[in-house]
Formats: structure tokens, C-alpha cells, sequence
């Protein structure tokens, strides 16, 4: 396949013309088959990657159900998003263990859809004090022994795993963690800067939807915050235009460098349905148009209802560069997971999983997933 016409994101200079080629499920420096498509007024943008998003079109990772994992997988794939590692909340071991099993299934017997890459722990190892919308029946002590039992059942799935490093046996998790192969994020954390800090020496590298479930940022009391910017931690930002202001959208971005920026819906079973009330955790939600709170605590926001892709919509509506928010949304997290030698980018030899998006408005024209046009 060649891809023609278009506008393509180069990690280094940004969109350039040139064409794309693939051969097979590959990007190459030739085309395999001849066919050609027109990507004419578009920028051809790699496959994007959510490492934190709870559910979709009707269906939570949390219930665990093979159909709704496959219909959350086919649902993200074609809003562009062609690699995911949804999170699963805080809930009781049983059921943490039965989303680890179902995962591990499905990468297994993957019948379409988003390439689930693996699990996003977010819950259960949590400061009850920031728990935000998690369920606080739940929430567990940092546990290294309980999250070896949980990446067995998952067969190596749990790729993500976020952590209130203040809590008692904190570090050891942290470190235990790394050497399981888990990238470490502290989030839903009290902690103040040192602890944040050492945690992050101790091995944590990333950030969990930074700004919400932590202390704000004071110049006194930079918190997890700082210790995330001098920890040279990867920072998550919930850009729905609900959880972040655009001001603080832009500030980040550069406090942080594009470099370090991780896009993420953190989207709920709500997204791509109408408003209403919808489980969530053991809770019960309630969606108005873009804004989801808990159901009887309007002040508490329960995630979003917006996809990955309109996340990186409204990243270029507040002045972000659009290189600047496809790298967040791709490169970025693939890097964060693991994935980067074959996803993330358009370099040769990565999976043809390819996006072209209409110049005008930013649309999806077209969804190439592992060199098959979808």
C-alpha cells in the first residue's frame, strides 16, 4: 500500500509531505501490493495509544466480560485509538483477578478490534484521602505479594500500575513492581515531594492523570506534582476540556516538554452513549453531555465521556501544536507500556497502523489498521 498526498507526522520535524508505504502489517520503504490511497488535505498520523480509559459504548474493563472487552476493543479502534491498555478500578481481589484472566484471554484470542496490549492497575493501592471517584470499600495497602498473584493470572498483562507511594510499604511495591516488568505511576496520592521524589528514584517513571486525585501544586509545596517535573516522570492529562482548564493544558506542555506528555481519555462506560446514570465501580454515575460526576456528589468528576482522539481535538483547540499532541497521544505511552519498537510512530518497520485525519476539522477519513484499511 502507498499512501499518497498527504501530510505525515515525523517525530523530528513534524508533518512533512512524503508518501507512506506498507507491506504486509508493516510500514516500509516500499510498497507490497500497489494499491494507493489518496491522502490528499490530511495529516497521516500514527495509530493512537490509551493507557488509561475504563470503558465505552456501554461496557466497563472492570466487569470483566469477554463481550465487553472485544465491543470496548472494536469501539476504540474505530475512533482511531489502535492500541489500548484500559484500567481497572478499585475493587476486591476476586474481581481484579477475573480482569487479569479475561484479559490475558483476549490477547490471546484477539478477534478484532484495538490491540488490548495489556491492563492499567489504577486501583486498589490508593490514599483514601485522594481517592477521587474510587471506591474506598476497596482501596488496599501497597501490596507486592497480592500484585505477583494478579500478573501471574494476567500471564504478564499488567502492563501499568498506579500507586500512593506514602502508604505503608510504598517503596518496597514500587520497586517490587519494576522488577516485574510494571511501569510504576503515583497518583490518587497524598504524598508530599520528598516522598514523591524518592518514590520516583526508587523506580516509579510516570504520572497518573496529573493535576486530579493529588495535592495542587504550591510554591511551597510543589508535591507530586514537582517531584513528577524534577523526577523526569511522563505526566498524564485528562484533556476533555472538563478535568484540566486549557490554560493549564498549555502550562504543562511546556513546563513538562512534549517529550513527557501522556494524553488520555480516561473515559467511561458513558462515552459514545446518551446522558443518564451508568454503574461505575460499585458506584453509580451521571452524565450530562461531557461532564460525568459521581451520581449525588456533582463536585466529585468520575472521568470523561470523550474518546482519545477527541482529547487530542481539544489539545490543539486550547494551543497545543497538533505534533505536539499526536506524539502525546502515540509515541508518548507506547513508550510508557513498552511498545515503541513497533507502534507509536511512522518510522520503517513499525505496524502499519496508521490514521488519516482531515485537515479542516481534524475528522477521521480513514483507519489503517496493521496494514488493513478498516
Amino acid at each position: 500500500m502507498q499512501i499518497i498526498n498527504g501530510l505525515v507526522f515525523d517525530i523530528k520535524e513534524g508533518f512533512v509531505s512524503r508518501d507512506v508505504y506498507t507491506d504486509g502489517d508493516y510500514i516500509s520503504d516500499k510498497s507490497g501490493d500497489g494499491v494507493a490511497v489518496d491522502a490528499s488535505d490530511c495529516y497521516v498520523i500514527p495509530g493512537l495509544v490509551d493507557l488509561h480509559f475504563h470503558g465505552c459504548v456501554g461496557e466497563d474493563f472492570s466487569d470483566a466480560t469477554a463481550e465487553g472487552l472485544q465491543r470496548i476493543a472494536d469501539y476504540e479502534l474505530s475512533q482511531g485509538v489502535t492500541y489500548i491498555c484500559p484500567a481497572g478500578m478499585t475493587l476486591p481481589e476476586e474481581q481484579l483477578s477475573e480482569i487479569c484472566r479475561v484479559t490475558a484471554a483476549h490477547r490471546k484470542n484477539n478477534k478484532g478490534g484495538a490491540e488490548v496490549v495489556g491492563a492499567h492497575l489504577e486501583g486498589p493501592f490508593l490514599s483514601m484521602a485522594k481517592k477521587g471517584a474510587q471506591n474506598g470499600a476497596f482501596i488496599h495497602e501497597p501490596d507486592a505479594e497480592m500484585l505477583r498473584r494478579l500478573q501471574d493470572i494476567a500471564e504478564g498483562s499488567i502492563k501499568l500500575v498506579t500507586v500512593a507511594p506514602e502508604e505503608p510499604n510504598g517503596m518496597d511495591f514500587i520497586k517490587a513492581a519494576v522488577d516485574m516488568g510494571i511501569t510504576v505511576s503515583l497518583g490518587h496520592a497524598a504524598a508530599d515531594y520528598d516522598t514523591a521524589l524518592a518514590a520516583y528514584k526508587a523506580g516509579a517513571s510516570h504520572a497518573t492523570h496529573l493535576y486530579n486525585g493529588m495535592p495542587p501544586i504550591h510554591h511551597r509545596e510543589p508535591g507530586v506534582i514537582g517531584a513528577a517535573f524534577d523526577g523526569g516522570a511522563r505526566a498524564e492529562l485528562i484533556c476533555d476540556g472538563i478535568h484540566i482548564h486549557g490554560s493549564v493544558v498549555r502550562l504543562t506542555f511546556a513546563m513538562f516538554g512534549a517529550e513527557r506528555m501522556v494524553l488520555i481519555s480516561d473515559s467511561l462506560r458513558a462515552t459514545g452513549m446518551p446522558d443518564g446514570r451508568y454503574p461505575f465501580g460499585g458506584q453509580e454515575i451521571e452524565v450530562h453531555g461531557n461532564h460525568a460526576t459521581i451520581a449525588g456528589h456533582p463536585e466529585t468528576l468520575a472521568g470523561s465521556v470523550t474518546s482519545l482522539m477527541g482529547c487530542v481535538r481539544k489539545a490543539v483547540e486550547f494551543g497545543i501544536p497538533l505534533k505536539d499532541a499526536v506524539r502525546a497521544a502515540s509515541l508518548n505511552p507506547a513508550k510508557a507500556i513498552g511498545i515503541a519498537d513497533r507502534a507509536g510512530s511512522l518510522d520503517i518497520g513499525k505496524e502499519a497502523s496508521i490514521v488519516l485525519m482531515n485537515k479542516k476539522d481534524l475528522s477521521i477519513r480513514t483507519i489503517i489498521f496493521k496494514g488493513q484499511v478498516q
